[in-house]
């Protein structure tokens, strides 16, 4: 099983989300959801889909932005394969910016982010990964996120590094088949 997880203000429908399941249809199981904007919730969400599938397959995870974030918590915490890309590696620092309403962009409804889920995120923080179970895909053109960031803080895991690009890691469907191959 292959699971999808979307960046902050986004959703299990997103450009990424529709490229993986076109790609993994015939060949894995795949969940994108869309989680709650509160930590906590995406969180508790993503553990019991984990735990369950765990029970009947392989998990595997590709966290995008917040994704990101998330993904490396929870591969460290279950011991899976996890694809992070352009990942918000230091998203509660990055995301204490964003306190008062945001959007969420597959339905353009405003959610309040706020000082309670900046802790949220801190209470989600790795210090050290097991790398080997880490793939980063990053774009040097993240607009968003410098890339450095996550070299420096996971040096020895498989790297795609890319000149250009921007946020949403553009030419992403390029690289589904290494993803497959990582997992």
């Amino acid at each position: 099983m292959i699971i999808f997880i979307h960046g902050f203000g986004s959703s299990g429908f997103s450009f990424k989300a529709d490229r993986i399941r076109e790609y993994f249809q015939d060949r894995e199981s795949l969940l994108a959801p869309s989680l709650s904007y509160v930590p906590k919730l995406a969180i508790q969400t993503l553990e019991e889909i984990i735990e369950y599938g765990l029970t009947r397959e392989r998990v595997c995870l590709i966290g995008s932005s917040l994704g990101g974030y998330y993904a490396r918590y929870l591969s460290d915490k279950y011991d899976i394969k996890a694809v992070l890309v352009n990942p918000a590696l230091n998203a509660d620092i990055r995301l204490s910016q964003e306190s008062g309403m945001a959007t969420n962009y597959y339905d353009l409804t405003k959610f309040e982010w706020s000082s309670s889920h900046i802790e949220q995120l801190k209470a989600l923080k790795i210090e050290k990964s097991n790398e080997k179970n880490l793939m980063l895909m990053l774009q040097k053109g993240d607009e968003v996120i410098d890339h450095r960031e996550a070299l420096e803080m996971l040096p020895n895991a498989k790297l795609i590094l890319e000149d250009g690009g921007d946020h949403s890691f553009l030419g992403f469907k390029e690289y589904l088949k290494e993803i497959e191959e990582f997992f």
